[in-house]
């Protein structure tokens, strides 16, 4: 009797190309946990697909409520390139963004969203609610949602289940 081969993960042509830099937005977030912050992380990638900024949720360090991973990303790559307006780059981060980040990345004006696990009682990027996509705003941001999910996913369960 033969043993059953794995099947090959099937390739996801939409989700792939980000999974390295989720990598390095969950690799970001580990650095928020120590000072007892929920563990997410952000990267910004420029228009070429290099990182020019990263964040990780300070809100207990800072004592500053608005001290998410994606505003502060966001705030470190306007800094970086010397503009508000991130026209072409692309945030990637571990848990779909709030009210307050989506207003950011609208502002912003990044080209495209991509987070890993979805946030059922505050995502503000198709869950709860959808504002990054809202057709009354001026710009609507691609959004690319479920990139390494699971890791995601399971990086704040761990977390919440220690505390």
């Amino acid at each position: 009797m033969a043993s059953a081969v794995p099947a090959a993960p099937v390739p996801d042509p939409v989700r792939d190309p980000w999974r390295d830099s989720m990598r390095l937005a969950l690799a970001e977030a580990d650095a928020a946990a120590p000072a007892g912050d929920v563990p997410v992380g952000a990267v910004v990638l420029g228009p070429d697909g290099t990182v020019i900024a990263r964040g990780h949720n300070e809100r207990e360090a800072a004592g500053d409520p608005t001290a998410h991973a994606e505003v502060l990303a966001l705030r470190r790559a306007a800094a970086a390139t010397g503009e508000w307006r991130l026209t072409g780059c692309t945030l990637v981060v571990t848990l779909e963004p709030c009210v307050m980040c989506a207003g950011a990345l609208v502002q912003s004006r990044v080209e495209r969203v991509v987070f890993g696990a979805v946030d059922e009682k505050a995502g503000a990027a198709g869950s709860l609610w959808d504002l990054v996509r809202d057709r009354r705003l001026n710009h609507r941001p691609e959004v690319i949602q479920g990139v390494l999910g699971e890791e995601c996913a399971a990086q704040l369960t761990a977390f919440f289940r220690d505390r």
